[in-house]
């Protein structure tokens, strides 16, 4: 992801989370440290005419990475793109040698809990009300040392993490 993903990435984070978006200055300041050596790290999807379908990011310090966000058009949604940009934001934890990597996810979000198991993330705790002004806890999951062989599953969600 460049600074000019930031107006169609805005355009899908508006539509697929209109409770809890984040802002253009949240995204200036993440790819603000998304350089060599900088903490972060995003990624889009686009279709073959370049039109961004999806996105997301990692944030990674002193060996422990934690999911920033995970987003996917509903248009393309099943296509295997989350589990892409997952295993992408996976493979990226390993490269930077993070022993674990965590993730929020709804608690009203199934599915997208299913997609995390799947690539062995697993549950470690509640936080109550972490999405507003919806006050919708977060399932935290958790998985252990990274794999840059992480293998892609066959299907993708949505999601949002904070």
């Amino acid at each position: 992801m460049r600074w000019w993903d930031i107006e169609p990435v805005m355009e899908l984070e508006l539509k697929l989370f209109p409770e809890d978006a984040w802002s253009h200055g949240m995204y200036w300041s993440e790819l603000a440290e998304a350089h060599p050596g900088g903490t972060r790290h995003y990624t889009v999807a686009t279709t073959e005419d370049g039109r961004i379908v999806g996105y997301a990011g990692l944030m990674a310090i002193a060996g422990e990475g934690d999911v920033q966000t995970i987003a996917v058009d509903s248009r393309h949604q099943g296509a295997g793109l989350g589990a892409a940009l997952l295993t992408d934001l996976i493979r990226e934890a390993a490269r930077r040698d993070c022993a674990e990597l965590l993730l929020e996810v709804r608690v009203d979000n199934p599915r997208a809990q299913r997609l995390y198991e799947r690539h062995g993330f697993e549950p470690v705790g509640i936080r109550r009300g972490y999405y507003q002004p919806a006050n919708v806890d977060a399932l935290v999951m958790r998985l252990d040392h990274p794999s840059i062989d992480s293998t892609d599953p066959k299907d993708i969600e949505d999601t949002r993490h904070g």
